[in-house]
């Protein structure tokens, strides 16, 4: 499988496409690439049996891109939590390093790092790390963007992609910190989330893939 398609299927399934459909949009804004492509590769996951279509509602993984989505990611966030443990790098650069990494790495070498870290169940960024074999299974979250103002959350989990890791960074906005929503802007404003230490005006389009849980 060639690392394109690999990070389709990881994508789908950090959005929750083991559990509901992903659509065309949210693929493309994940992956900062044009429709035509998403397109693209949609057809060719399709002929493969790594994913189902619906129209006008997106896809969701089979069984076996399923299989194949938590086996990457299982190697990818061993990485992660190697390079942010043993050597220091922050939670917005470790993603490039583990992507080349996770290319290269056999079962038999992320299993012995799995050892190594003394099997981690989170990545730096809030996801699970499935055993070898296990298939990953997020359970339902909603971002931040769909709750009300007046809301109290806790930052559970962000997608693993660069320019929102850095974007979280300028904004000083980690995991595990609770927020109350103060404000929401029309037409896809900003979000406003407050606590007693600081104030926070997240973009829309980062309160869409910031996953938290309801307090």
């Amino acid at each position: 499988m060639t690392p394109n398609r690999e990070d389709y299927l990881k994508l789908i399934l950090e959005l929750g496409g083991d559990q509901k459909k992903i659509n065309n949009k949210q693929i493309v804004s994940g992956l900062d690439v044009s429709a035509a492509s998403v397109s693209e590769m949609i057809s060719k996951l399709l002929k493969e049996g790594l994913v189902e279509h619906s129209p006008y509602q997106g896809v969701q993984l089979t069984e076996t891109g399923l299989a194949s989505a938590s086996a990457l990611i299982r190697k990818h966030r061993l990485w992660e939590v190697f390079l942010v443990e043993h050597l220091h790098y922050s939670w917005n650069e470790v993603h490039d390093d583990a992507e080349v990494l996770e290319h290269v790495t056999s079962e038999t070498l992320a299993s012995r790092l799995e050892a190594y870290l003394d099997h981690p169940r989170y990545c730096p960024h809030g996801g699970m790390i499935p055993e070898q074999g296990e298939l990953i299974h997020e359970g339902e979250k909603n971002t931040m963007s769909s709750y009300p103002v007046g809301t109290k959350i806790r930052i559970a989990r962000v997608l693993d992609e660069r320019e929102l890791l850095d974007y979280l960074v300028s904004i000083q906005l980690n995991i595990h910190e609770e927020y109350e929503i103060v404000d929401a802007a029309a037409y896809e404003g900003p979000i406003t989330i407050k606590n007693d230490t600081k104030e926070i005006a997240v973009s829309y389009k980062a309160a869409s893939t910031i996953f938290v849980d309801k307090l």
